[in-house]
């Protein structure tokens, strides 16, 4: 397992709790933490058949996170699993789809924005109690560069759904300070994952990496790196409040 030239035992005792860490990103942020030391409670998906082979063993959950229910026992369960959390991760999210905007239907809108948004306040909600059992604690929450962009056509919802995201990760920051809660978000650009696989043509997808300085996608090895960075006191002791961007140059501003 990769773990970035982290210390391999830099989260040896803590208890980490990731969302959406069946494939892309949250994989590779799963499998760093596990290979840090950290013991990993891993949402892989809404069931197994979500989750990608990755051969990684950690305590994996499977839950809907557009039904209410589904949420409220998947907290229920990682509260009987884990009564202290040292770090959580609000990883999962989604677009359903590139959908004008004359042609959204409200059970799209809903479906976005409850995933995107609404369970990521219900999870943080439900699971402050164990946070805040920790010495010292971390959210980490992924939004994405079209928070800032506005994102292209199709992704309206989306993009302003991860705005919340940040705008409510900053608001959290101040909030939990007192609490000995950190509260940052991880923002990646284009990544070379699923996602854009789904939602993206290679020739959207071609053009994007032809305006990147970098020259090349990002993959969720590049991302990973910055949640064990957010994750670690000893490193970012004192970094609350911020949106961590990973674009290779995407946006500069």
């Amino acid at each position: 397992m990769m773990n970035y030239g982290f210390e391999t035992q830099l989260f040896k005792g803590k208890t980490v709790v990731i969302t959406g860490a069946g494939s892309g990103i949250g994989a590779a942020v799963a499998r760093a933490f596990g290979a840090c030391g950290a013991r990993v409670i891993a949402h892989r998906g809404r069931t197994a058949a979500d989750s990608a082979a990755n051969g990684v063993a950690h305590e994996n959950l499977y839950a809907d996170f557009t039904s209410d229910e589904q949420t409220r026992v998947f907290i229920e369960q990682v509260l009987k699993m884990a009564p202290t959390i040292d770090v959580l991760v609000n990883n999962a999210g989604t677009m359903l789809g590139r959908i004008a905007a004359g042609q959204l239907s409200d059970e799209a809108y809903e479906r976005i924005v409850h995933l995107n948004q609404t369970a990521v306040v219900q999870i943080t909600r439900g699971l402050l109690p164990a946070l805040t059992a920790a010495e010292s604690a971390a959210i980490i929450n992924t939004v994405s560069i079209s928070a800032r962009t506005g994102g292209s056509p199709g992704s309206a919802i989306y993009s302003a759904s991860k705005a919340f995201v940040a705008t409510y990760s900053k608001a959290l920051a101040r909030e939990l300070a007192p609490d000995g809660i950190r509260v940052n978000a991880v923002s990646p650009g284009t990544i070379d994952t699923g996602f854009h696989r789904r939602y993206s043509n290679k020739e959207k997808l071609e053009a994007t990496r032809a305006s990147v300085p970098l020259a090349r996608l990002g993959t969720p090895a590049d991302c990973a790196p910055a949640y064990l960075f957010l994750a670690a006191d000893s490193m970012s002791g004192y970094i609350t409040g911020q949106v961590l961007e990973i674009n290779g140059g995407q946006l500069i501003a």
